[in-house]
């Protein structure tokens, strides 16, 4: 009778399977995180401004 036994999951595998995921989905959401802290701050002022517009500007 115990021929019959047969498991159909290996939950130690599948622990470490699911640990696995979810710290490549917190290291991926601190990146994004990061990415999105790291732009420029443009604030007011108009950061696509050239040297010519600056100059004509003064003028």
């Amino acid at each position: 009778m115990k021929a019959l036994f047969l498991p159909l999951v290996d939950w130690g595998m599948g622990t470490i399977i699911i640990g696995v995921f979810a710290l490549v989905c917190v290291i991926l959401t601190a990146i994004v995180i990061g990415m999105m802290n790291s732009g420029k701050k443009n604030g007011s002022k108009n950061s696509n401004k050239t040297e010519e517009d600056e100059l004509t500007q003064k003028k």
